[in-house]
């Protein structure tokens, strides 16, 4: 029986094609790998006969040490019944191919066909797209053309590093590392996962595991509201370059550095709380506004001050806020997951078609108290089956739109950009005085303080694929 990619999998209960599946996908993909230490490696191949045969060289000998999506999930399952044990520090490879390094493995004819993937993030139509700046401006290693990625994440720095250093082993000849990036969790008093404006993040995750979905609906005491199942086809591709595309399946992986400027983004909180008159308690909501959440996950849409204890409240739409009264249109999360309320005649569905699984990490390291203006942010990573649809459609039809989410009243005015990763002009936008009323306040655009530091779109080849080099 063929791959169901019309809904979630059960990984417990496969077999046939699907366990096959398993076998052959990168880990990472389906469901999120531990990577509490990352590394990530930007790699150029060299030219002709000789670096073509090296280049496949390292992908044939990097092969056995990229984990499976099956290894990984047994992995996961052991660590909940058992308890730690030396496979749950088992770290986590994972290796993505640009179209230009498809090429420098004479392999182009055999590349993924996605037309976002083979324009790349430096083409002139993609930074036009999605705002991005002169590719001048990005980092050195961004800069030049990029054949190749390769990620070692886990829970441990040690083994991350062990692992880290099999790999570096592997790159001979004409293999350049363009550039290097080490990411690192940070994480509240509640344990939950944040960013570096100290804010949770990485919720409302698609979910296509059925076994993920019952863990989120003991979670949220069922799934009553808000549903994350997505089916396998919003995340799997099948590999053009593989043995068997009916098993063997990939991913289209965008990786993004996001400079996050802490300082411009706290100024912006205290400037959008003395322009609303808020005071006391109620100036963290200011804050809120900006993200959508408060800083412990509470969704503002439905509580006007923080509160929420894990798990974080994930369980909600913006059906009791269609004027944005509450949560601004322009918040951060509701401009990138609308949750039907987005307007133009797209249902809750069709808005769900736009989302892709996430799998970011913070770079750099501050202390708390600390505000800096550089050397801290996000490597955003995100796994797509459809990159125009989902990645680029969300930075460019949504984070970027004044325009979106279109507001339930004909004469209210535009949201204006998503207020942390819109990229262009910023328009003033309108902020509710208080919590649930209508009035409100037009406040001038804060300063942008998410920077586009460089980038690539990767394909994340099946196992079959890299052995058979």
């Amino acid at each position: 029986m063929p791959v169901d990619l019309q809904n979630p999998l059960s990984f417990k209960n496969a077999t046939g094609d699907a366990d096959t599946m398993l076998q052959n996908l990168q880990a990472n993909i389906l469901k999120g790998h531990v990577r509490e230490h990352l590394h990530i490696l930007l790699l150029q191949f060299g030219q002709g006969t000789e670096g073509t045969a090296e280049a496949r060289a390292f992908l044939t000998g990097l092969a056995p040490l990229v984990k499976s999506a099956k290894t990984h999930l047994q992995e996961v399952k052991a660590f909940k019944e058992n308890g730690p044990n030396d496979a749950s520090d088992v770290p986590y490879v994972g290796v993505g191919l640009t179209f230009a390094g498809y090429g420098r493995l004479e392999l182009a004819d055999r590349a993924p066909s996605d037309e976002a993937f083979k324009r790349g993030m430096q083409d002139d139509a993609t930074r036009q797209k999605l705002g991005d700046p002169e590719v001048a401006q990005w980092e050195a290693g961004f800069q030049e053309a990029i054949h190749a990625v390769v990620l070692v994440g886990g829970a441990e720095a040690g083994t991350v590093t062990t692992k880290l250093q099999e790999v570096e082993g592997l790159l001979t000849g004409s293999i350049r590392v363009l550039g290097r990036e080490e990411g690192r969790g940070m994480h509240n008093a509640n344990h939950d996962g944040i960013e570096h404006f100290g804010y949770v993040d990485g919720r409302s995750q698609p979910l296509f595991l059925t076994e993920d979905l019952e863990e989120e609906r003991r979670r949220t005491d069922g799934i009553s509201v808000w549903n994350p199942a997505q089916p396998l086809e919003r995340v799997l591709v099948a590999d053009p370059a593989a043995p068997d595309p009916a098993t063997d399946f990939g991913s289209y992986f965008v990786l993004r550095k996001l400079e996050q400027n802490v300082r411009a983004f706290r100024q912006a909180e205290e400037a959008l709380a003395d322009a609303l008159k808020l005071e006391n308690d109620d100036r963290e909501r200011a804050g809120a506004m900006l993200v959508g959440r408060f800083k412990d996950g509470t969704p503002l849409t439905l509580q006007a001050t923080p509160g929420a204890h894990g798990p974080v409240m994930n369980n909600f739409t913006y059906d009791s806020d269609k004027d944005a009264h509450k949560c601004p249109y322009q918040a951060h999360i509701r401009k990138t997951n609308p949750r039907g309320s987005g307007g133009f005649g797209q249902p809750p569905e069709a808005e769900r078609r736009h989302l892709m699984a996430r799998r970011g990490q913070t770079y750099g390291e501050r202390t708390e108290g600390d505000l800096p203006e550089t050397g801290v942010g996000l490597l955003f990573m995100a796994f797509n089956s459809d990159l125009n649809k989902q990645f680029e459609f969300t930075q460019h039809t949504w984070a970027n739109n004044p325009g979106f989410p279109q507001p339930e009243k004909q004469d209210d005015p535009d949201p204006g950009l998503d207020q942390v990763i819109g990229q262009g002009d910023r328009p003033p936008a309108t902020w509710p005085k208080v919590w649930g009323e209508e009035e409100g306040q037009e406040v001038p655009a804060m300063a942008q303080a998410v920077t586009m530091k460089g980038g690539e779109y990767f394909f994340m080849p099946s196992l079959p694929f890299l052995r058979g080099l």
